[in-house]
């Protein structure tokens, strides 16, 4: 009998993938990663020391470094090229040399039929995956971005903080780019199922910290103190790609924000955002539509029109 291998290829083996790497093999999610780095070196080092790390871990996962030809059982592509956010920079400001780098993966993956699903990283993200869905041809169900997968968790994270309760009672996620122009939906935001401002008004001792203005600016800049303190994020990123790999080699069907394509959802058409998604064997099986107040249609159509003028500047970058 013979049974499917599950395997992810990481295209770019640097701080975040490889970081993707460890958390896949933390969860024994798939049975083979293949990095593929113009530094080979580079990516061997990175190799050998997730290998090392596998044997005290009882992961059976099998690593090595390889080249496109990979690509073509691969189940998973994971595309994390490109250099780290420098400190004072936006992911938006990325976007030139992001595209450029993009450029050579979209040439070496174009001969090859890949027939799996493109989970992209870098950034700037909701851009980039984007430009791969158009340029591969990939139908965005197959090709989509980690989005506000991490954003999600950094607001979950300042939510239980202030509220002093578990995140995994948090109902919530950040929507649109996966940058300075994201927003909350805070009609929508729920601590065990009940809607935080009526927590607010039965028990302000304890919920009255629960700021908009605060939970906003600690979703969007997290990322900026991360950066400034050590040079780069890893971790975060890392474990939220592979959470989205798992979501699709168990079926889980898991709502997971992501960046996607929309086709009308949210009023939305022609725009790659993240918004909450169901997420399983097939990549993006649904998307998800959240009743917005006004102000946040509004938040919205902002977001939207952000990442809508950066994939057409992406397109005359040579």
């Amino acid at each position: 009998m013979m049974l499917d291998k599950r395997k992810v290829v990481i295209i770019g083996a640097g701080h975040v993938g490889s970081h993707v790497a460890m958390a896949l093999c933390f969860q024994g999610t798939c049975d083979e990663i293949v990095f593929i780095d113009i530094d080979r070196e580079k990516a061997i080092a990175n190799c050998y020391d997730v290998a090392d790390a596998c044997l005290f871990l009882g992961s059976t996962t099998k690593i090595k470094v390889g080249d496109y030809e990979d690509c073509r059982d691969a189940d998973i592509i994971v595309n994390s090229i490109g250099m780290p956010r420098k400190p004072g920079q936006t992911r938006l400001d990325m976007l030139d040399d992001s595209i450029r780098m993009m450029k050579d993966v979209v040439e070496n993956l174009k001969p090859i039929d890949f027939k799996g699903i493109f989970v992209s990283i870098t950034n700037p993200a909701d851009v980039i995956a984007n430009y791969a869905r158009l340029h591969l041809g990939l139908p965005r169900e197959r090709c989509f971005s980690t989005g506000t997968s991490l954003d999600t968790a950094r607001l979950k994270r300042t939510v239980s903080e202030l509220a002093d309760i578990d995140r995994r009672s948090v109902t919530t996620c950040a929507i649109g780019e996966h940058g300075d122009s994201s927003f909350v939906p805070f009609s929508t935001l729920t601590l065990g199922g009940k809607n935080y401002k009526e927590l607010q008004k039965a028990k302000p001792e304890k919920y009255g910290k629960l700021t908009e203005e605060f939970v906003l600016e600690r979703t969007r800049y997290i990322g900026y103190d991360i950066i400034n303190g050590k040079g780069s994020t890893e971790f975060g990123i890392g474990a939220a790609c592979a959470d989205i790999c798992k979501a699709i080699f168990h079926d889980e069907k898991r709502v997971i924000p992501a960046s996607v394509l929309l086709q009308g959802e949210y009023g939305i058409d022609g725009v790659a955002c993240g918004v909450p998604c169901v997420i399983g064997r097939n990549g993006i099986e649904d998307i998800i539509e959240l009743e917005l107040n006004d102000k946040e249609k509004e938040q919205m159509a902002h977001t939207c029109s952000v990442i809508k003028e950066y994939c057409e500047r992406a397109e005359k970058v040579q």
